[in-house]
């Protein structure tokens, strides 16, 4: 069946890798061919310059659910080998066209590929050109952020906004709230004794990834299905932190579920979930003691019920 390609990271396929996607469905839908994304895992830099790498902003199954969401009929994940990243610009367009039939690509328009990054727009076309076979460049997707800039969407943006807390930036970015997903872990199980339990997420759940600025935040948890309210978010007040009240310097990040009651807590426990970070609320800093950390814990509670309930973003 004949492709269109698009070529990319795409991490975290946000809404410049969407907006190409729907370029891409345009161009292939009169010509009944089907739009293929081809991504690598891991990401190419990985392999050439190890100490370089950036946090991921997802898994590659998150990025492959999220690729097919935005548009992709099928999602070709490529392993970076040496031998793979040593090709040559045509070299590597040609195998793509002889393995998927590929009669168009659409790209942004500074888009690079091939050995040491030679292969250009302005090369692509010209193949394109010369074999017949479609191009189209598009240009960076641009996003009216809370500071009141306007910022060119990309992946190192949404990292960067990730990580100072600025969730609902990133989500701007993103089309929909950052997600980290994971199983649900056992804690100290401190929450339970002052009446506000929490669901823990296993440190390996993030490993490689981004994660939000220590702070808390106004959120949701999907549990896992077989559990109780299995698929539908739970309103959620989310920690990030290293828990500086008892000394603590391990990160964790935990979720207290908003008006969630169940009989059976310990069910939990191995199950995999999603936490999503709507709204920052506020930083992370130390209470001279369990009493006053109760009270501020009540009252992040009540602030992240009055957040959630006003009506959240429209992401189209």
């Amino acid at each position: 069946m004949p492709s269109i390609i698009t070529i990319g990271n795409f991490d975290g396929v946000h809404r410049g890798h969407q907006a190409i996607l729907q370029s891409a469905r345009q161009l292939a839908a009169p010509q009944q061919a089907q739009v293929l994304a081809v991504t690598f895992d891991p990401m190419p830099v990985a392999v050439l310059r190890p100490s370089e790498g950036p946090p991921h902003l997802g898994t590659i199954d998150q990025r492959i659910a999220a690729l097919r969401h935005a548009g992709a009929d099928g999602v070709v994940v490529l392993k970076p080998t040496k031998d793979l990243l040593s090709h040559e610009a045509p070299r590597f367009i040609a195998g793509l066209i002889d393995q998927h039939q590929a009669i168009g690509f659409v790209e942004g328009n500074d888009f690079r590929f091939g050995a040491k990054r030679s292969g250009d727009m302005t090369m692509l076309a010209k193949m394109g050109r010369e074999q017949g076979f479609a191009v189209e460049a598009l240009p960076r997707v641009e996003v009216p952020l809370s500071d009141r800039s306007v910022a060119p969407i990309s992946s190192s943006l949404v990292r960067w906004l990730i990580g100072r807390g600025r969730v609902e930036d990133a989500a701007a970015c993103m089309g929909r709230p950052f997600e980290l997903v994971g199983t649900i872990v056992k804690g100290e199980q401190r929450g339970r004794t002052i009446g506000v339990p929490t669901a823990n997420l296993d440190p390996q759940s993030w490993d490689g990834l981004i994660t939000p600025m220590d702070g808390v935040y106004a959120g949701s948890v999907t549990l896992a299905p077989g559990t109780d309210q299995d698929n539908t978010p739970q309103p959620a007040a989310i920690s990030v932190g290293v828990k500086p009240t008892f000394g603590q310097d391990q990160l964790n990040i935990e979720a207290h579920l908003i008006d969630y009651t169940t009989e059976h807590p310990d069910a939990l426990y191995g199950k995999p979930a999603t936490f999503s970070f709507a709204h920052w609320v506020r930083d992370q800093y130390p209470f001279p003691g369990i009493e006053a950390l109760t009270e501020q814990l009540r009252r992040d509670i009540d602030q992240c019920k009055n957040i959630l309930a006003q009506p959240g973003p429209a992401y189209d």
